[in-house]
């Protein structure tokens, strides 16, 4: 007779709707394909970090240019030999090219992020000094005179 407050209606709980469960995670899917950025370049180098006394990480990684020094992989070895050479982005390039590198780097910078730009010197701990001193100089003919070199942390 009680339409509005029948004590034996029971009420059940409605189950969850899981239709749009694959929207949401084909969207996050694309989200995340979208935004991350993979890796820019290709080491043609073999570098193995040498140990350093003191470490310090860097702050802002988008604002540093990596120049990598040592000797090719072994399936470039064939046609580049085993002397350490200069990889800068995808190529081997001479300590001629590096002022042309830095040029570029900064052109590719905002204007105010100009001045904060890091070259990251990533050599092989065994590649000889001169390569080093050679590929320094260069960057000081080109004003770009914040450098760091990549090391590792001394095994305890």
């Amino acid at each position: 007779m009680s339409k509005f407050g029948g004590s034996n209606n029971k009420k059940e709980v409605p189950g969850v709707n899981s239709g749009s469960l694959s929207d949401i995670v084909f969207m996050l899917l694309f989200f995340f394909m979208v935004t991350t950025q993979m890796r820019e370049t290709e080491n043609k180098v073999q570098v193995q970090i040498p140990e350093a006394s003191e470490v310090v990480k860097l702050e802002r990684k988008d604002l540093s240019s990596y120049i990598n020094i040592g000797t090719p992989i072994r399936s470039l070895q064939a046609q580049y030999g085993t002397d350490a050479r200069i990889q800068l982005n995808d190529s081997f390039k001479t300590k001629e090219d590096i002022r042309d590198f830095v040029a570029s780097e900064r052109e590719a910078m905002n204007e105010g992020d100009r001045p904060l730009m890091t070259v990251c010197i990533r050599a092989d701990k065994d590649v000889r000094m001169g390569i080093i001193t050679d590929v320094k100089q260069e960057l000081r003919r080109c004003s770009a005179l914040k450098i760091m070199y990549t090391a590792r942390k001394p095994a305890e």
